[in-house]
């Protein structure tokens, strides 16, 4: 018999996200309801959880396992998350949670291929949490010619519609807002540049896992004919939908910041690196706000980049167009995986969750596969 989920009443659903940047998984439980046409949510708990050491390295190299590797790394990962959800819902007395919606692990995203991989078997998150799990929320996209991403902008819609745009400052920066296509309003987003990527990129090579307020970042000098290069990628000129993925970084951006030299011919310090991409990044944001009327934009800004105080600086100093509104820490933290669930939660009321206006794809769809506990 199909489970009914009674929206009204309100759906607990259990939201997992895992960005590219490694930093660990975040947890969101949330209320869903469904009234007069209209979503909305209430937060219930959220947590996030550092990944041990050795399943870090594991995530770090999984693009370059081999086959039997990388299929055992799907199912291990999807047994931990799955352990670490079972936990979660223990230490919060989580008794009528419906539903796990689990983003999942990026390892491949080349939608020009038709082909994007997030790892974590649902199979394994139901089995070790014991309830159903929505996962592989990007594939039908693809496969219907969408980008496979963003996919949050269905919660900005929906949940945050009171703000000009939703910017998300994590592994990459995207933007969503209300626009039009054809004539017809639309859902416009996609994303901006690489973030926390590449400033983890490198701090990691000191043995810190981010630049603590940008406070690195603000001791260094921009490079400015490495600004003028990162500007110039043919990425950033590219209309309609478009998203990038870690293959991007790795084979266009960090080689073009390690062949810059200083004027002495010595490579740029890593202060500069840092301070030169916080300014690159803060360029192309500003280049994606449009002034609203008389009014500053207002921008809802979250993600782990938002509390990095001199990126924010330099937003403002790049874009005086805008308003950039950090709110309350937990939607700051864990906004993605609260749409996350939200998209678990669409995907059981049988509503689309992956907007073709936003992917590029040939039309709406509800995208995920389901796996019963």
């Amino acid at each position: 018999m199909k489970k009914t989920y009674d929206f009204e009443k309100g759906v607990e659903v259990i939201g997992l996200m895992s960005g590219t940047s490694l930093d660990g998984l975040d947890l969101c439980h949330a209320r869903f309801f469904f009234k007069n046409g209209k979503w909305t949510y209430e937060t219930l708990n959220a947590e996030d959880e550092p990944y041990p050491e050795s399943l870090k390295q594991r995530l770090s190299r999984a693009q370059t396992m081999t086959a039997q590797e990388y299929a055992l790394l799907h199912s291990d990962y999807g047994l931990y998350l799955g352990q670490r959800v079972k936990a979660f819902m223990e230490r919060h007395g989580c008794s009528e949670v419906a539903l796990i919606a689990s983003h999942g692990q990026t390892v491949f995203h080349q939608p020009h291929l038709r082909f994007t991989g997030q790892i974590g078997s649902g199979a394994g998150i139901a089995a070790e949490s014991g309830v159903d799990t929505v996962c592989d929320f990007r594939t039908t996209d693809v496969a219907l010619g969408g980008q496979g991403a963003p996919l949050v902008p269905i919660g900005d819609r929906h949940l945050f519609g009171s703000y000009d745009y939703c910017l998300n400052l994590g592994g990459f920066s995207n933007i969503s807002s209300e626009g039009e296509i054809g004539g017809k309003p639309a859902r416009i987003a996609h994303d901006i540049s690489p973030v926390n990527y590449v400033l983890n990129h490198y701090t990691r090579q000191i043995g810190l896992e981010y630049d603590k307020d940008g406070d690195i970042a603000r001791s260094g000098s921009v490079c400015r004919s490495l600004l003028e290069k990162l500007n110039s990628l043919p990425f950033y000129t590219q209309q309609g939908p478009k998203s990038l993925g870690r293959e991007w970084v790795e084979n266009e951006v960090l080689p073009l910041i390690e062949a810059e030299r200083g004027e002495d011919g010595s490579p740029l310090s890593l202060a500069d690196k840092l301070a030169t991409f916080a300014e690159h990044t803060a360029y192309q944001i500003s280049l994606n706000i449009k002034q609203k009327t008389a009014d500053k934009a207002k921008v809802l800004t979250t993600g782990g980049g938002a509390f990095n105080k001199y990126l924010l600086e330099r937003m403002r100093f790049n874009a005086p167009q805008a308003t950039f509104i950090v709110p309350d820490e937990i939607t700051v933290k864990f906004k993605e995986a609260l749409i996350f669930a939200f998209l678990g939660a669409l995907y059981v009321a049988d509503q689309p969750n992956c907007m073709s206006s936003v992917t590029g794809a040939r039309y709406d769809c509800i995208g995920g596969a389901m796996y019963k506990a």
